[in-house]
């Protein structure tokens, strides 16, 4: 007659399952505004020094095209359209051409694994490249808005406007902008999207909406950038209408979670594989 062992018995001592689930218990995953925080000073001190002096070229060409635009334009309302178009186009070299740029080389090196190491929410990445990157377009954006107020004679007294088209029109372009670098299967390609984009958010962007075609115009409406230029270009009248104004930002910043939303899904998906 066999002894069945008093470890086998049956509540005599704890599973071989038991010990691993307890050996595999992790702690809580982080939460998703501390590790923006530390996502976004970490991209904030990394893109620091390498980013001055391309913040620099986008201001300059900015201001070039303005002063360009200076010579077939005198003022009115296509002189808003001009200079509230060229300083998003600031905001656009950077969040959506420097940004695509950056997932792209990102996806390719296998940077992206390391990043799916970290116990942080996968917006939280995004969103803390993405604020970094648009931190870098103010003081250009800001720059480019005086000089083309002085040049084409326009009012800056709601320059203070920008408070909100910076972060808004940052928003909805860095989201595009690692949207297409996270999408992109090569990086090589996603140096063209962004590229394309920022030459879509200056033709769209700096032309007098007029001045189109009624096929462009509906195009223009697509870009992300358009309803930031078009609040900022209300602006400058001697009498703005503060809802149109209200109402363009609004538009702006649903447009922006919503490109945002699509950069995490995008991340999410290169992520695992």
């Amino acid at each position: 007659m066999s002894v069945v062992p008093a470890e086998v018995l049956p509540g005599s001592a704890p599973s071989v399952a038991e010990d691993a689930g307890d050996a595999a218990e992790l702690g809580p995953r982080a939460r998703l505004w501390p590790s923006l925080a530390a996502m976004y000073r970490a991209q904030l001190s990394r893109a620091r020094v390498a980013r001055i002096p391309l913040l620099f070229v986008a201001t300059v060409q900015s201001v070039g095209i303005m002063v360009m635009m200076r010579g077939v334009v005198d003022g009115g309302g296509e002189a808003r359209s001009i200079v509230a178009g060229a300083s998003v186009l600031v905001v656009a070299f950077v969040g959506l051409n420097l940004l695509a740029q950056y997932f792209g080389q990102l996806r390719a090196g296998g940077g992206l694994d390391h990043y799916a190491t970290l116990p942080v929410p996968p917006a939280a990445v995004v969103l803390g490249a993405a604020g970094a990157y648009a931190s870098f377009t103010v003081p250009g954006t800001v720059v480019t808005a005086v000089v083309g107020c002085v040049l084409f004679g326009l009012p800056m007294a709601h320059l203070w406007v920008l408070v909100a088209v910076i972060p808004l029109a940052g928003a909805a372009l860095a989201g595009l902008g690692a949207a297409l670098g996270l999408l992109a299967p090569r990086p090589e390609l996603a140096t063209l999207l962004g590229q394309l984009g920022m030459s879509a958010a200056l033709l769209l962007g700096v032309l007098p909406a007029d001045r189109l075609p009624t096929v462009v115009q509906y195009a223009r409406d697509l870009l992300p950038s358009t309803y930031g230029v078009e609040a900022f270009a209300r602006s400058f009248g001697a009498h703005p209408d503060w809802a149109f104004v209200v109402g363009d930002l609004a538009v702006c910043a649903g447009v922006g979670m919503a490109s945002l939303a699509v950069a995490t899904w995008a991340y999410r998906r290169a992520a695992v594989r």
